[in-house]
């Protein structure tokens, strides 16, 4: 045991959004029982990469006893890091995840029915494929584009998604809960650094964890180099339009 600066996290300003951890490049948090802790200190090296994207000010830096900081130990943590099987996952997430609250809305179905729509609407999307992981840098369509940049979510929940955001738009779609967070930043990086973006909206829900795709986009401009105007929609969990979100900082 050593005496060396690490991260403190205050349990009653955290909301378990996550934003921390996708900025933890060491893997060192995690989300237990809807709030951020600190796996282990060995993994933590103290400088504080997650200090400034904690919108609550929960996360500082502390001088006390702990294990020294060990890059061989904290890159085994990383490899042996293991998606969660899919018949645990809605179970584990549950416990540990606000975003994963079960809920179920009523629908006025026979209502809704009534309304005067056109017979067939067409579709605004312009290119394929969509999702992250499959997107080429160098797909030709980046250029001179509008980016559309949707968690993969919001289609479903808002219903005028195709007129009100895709329309004109270049769409990448992600999950960055489920999906390499790391792997996202790298690509959009590549992305916005090979072409010439004029603008990019990020549309995402408004359950905690998915904030993190917005900071994602944020943290892939700054790496870029480039300056680009970012805008950012928020959709609620009913499909209605939220007003943008107000960082606390500490």
């Amino acid at each position: 045991m050593v005496l060396r600066s690490i991260i403190r996290i205050d349990e009653e300003k955290c909301n378990g959004c996550g934003l921390c951890i996708i900025a933890c490049a060491e893997g060192a948090l995690r989300i237990v029982d809807g709030k951020a802790k600190l796996v282990s200190d060995k993994y933590c090296d103290g400088l504080g990469a997650c200090l400034g994207e904690c919108p609550e000010g929960a996360i500082t830096i502390e001088e006390r006893e702990a294990h020294e900081f060990d890059e061989e130990a904290m890159e085994h943590h990383l490899k042996a890091e293991q998606p969660v099987p899919a018949v645990h996952h809605a179970h584990l997430a549950n416990q540990s995840c606000p975003s994963a609250k079960v809920m179920h809305f009523e629908r006025d179905v026979a209502e809704k029915e009534t309304v005067n729509t056109p017979e067939k609407r067409e579709s605004m999307l312009s290119q394929w494929p969509v999702q992250l992981t499959l997107l080429s840098p160098n797909a030709p369509f980046f250029e001179d584009a509008d980016l559309l940049i949707a968690a993969d979510c919001v289609p479903f929940a808002y219903a005028n998604f195709h007129n009100d955001f895709l329309k004109g738009k270049i769409l990448v779609v992600g999950c960055p809960k489920l999906d390499n967070a790391t792997f996202y930043k790298e690509k959009l990086t590549e992305i916005f650094k090979r072409s010439n973006i004029r603008g990019v909206t990020v549309v995402n829900m408004e359950v905690p964890c998915c904030f993190g795709l917005h900071h994602l986009v944020k943290e892939a401009l700054n790496s870029s180099g480039k300056v680009i105007p970012l805008r950012q929609e928020i959709i609620g969990i009913k499909g209605d339009k939220k007003p943008p979100r107000q960082h606390r900082h500490p």
